[in-house]
């Protein structure tokens, strides 16, 4: 696992050991992040479930201004600030270690870009976008990006959002939400 481009391109990144975390392979991060190339320059990002913290650190690398990683376990919390250090992007990020749906409940900070990549068949997808829509933590013209299995489609997510596109890696699928009051992508 490696970051794709940037200030850290080529760095490689730390992973956990076991079956608790899934990181998402080169093929779907360079596909998602080609989707949202012209999105994360100076912006916000919260990397929810963040496991290594890559999708964040990506984001961190490509400029934007900050990052927060959210994962309710001690040892991906220090993995990824481990993985912070090494890319000398520790700067401007923040690791929080807590529930992932807590925080969304609890966060007063707004994002330009919501990575969700929970568990799979966790149930956890749909009610991270319920309550990022409900506690409107996203800014005008965020983003939601979700990847999930192909087998289990993301339903609508609620209003303000709207789905703007899915793309399809394999078995996996990542789509990406908007909101409904700002043009499309």
């Amino acid at each position: 696992m490696r970051v794709i481009t940037g200030s850290a391109r080529g760095r490689r990144l730390r992973e956990l050991t076991g079956h608790d975390t899934r990181p998402t392979t080169d093929r779907v991060k360079e596909g998602m992040f080609s989707a949202i190339q012209f999105d994360i320059a100076g912006g916000r990002a919260l990397d929810l479930f963040a496991g290594t913290g890559q999708l964040g650190i990506e984001c961190l690398s490509r400029g934007a201004a900050r990052a927060v990683f959210v994962d309710h376990s001690h040892k991906a919390a220090a993995l990824i600030r481990d993985n912070l250090r090494a890319t000398g992007l520790e700067a401007r990020a923040a690791v929080v270690r807590t529930d992932a749906l807590d925080f969304l409940s609890r966060t007063r900070e707004r994002f330009d870009l919501l990575f969700l990549d929970p568990p799979y068949a966790s149930g956890l997808l749909e009610e991270a976008i319920k309550r990022a829509a409900a506690f409107d933590i996203l800014k005008p013209r965020g983003i939601i990006v979700a990847e999930y299995p192909v087998t289990a489609p993301v339903p609508a997510p609620p209003p303000p959002f709207y789905l703007v596109r899915t793309y399809r890696y394999g078995k996996i699928a990542v789509t990406l939400c908007k909101r409904k009051d700002e043009d499309p992508l």
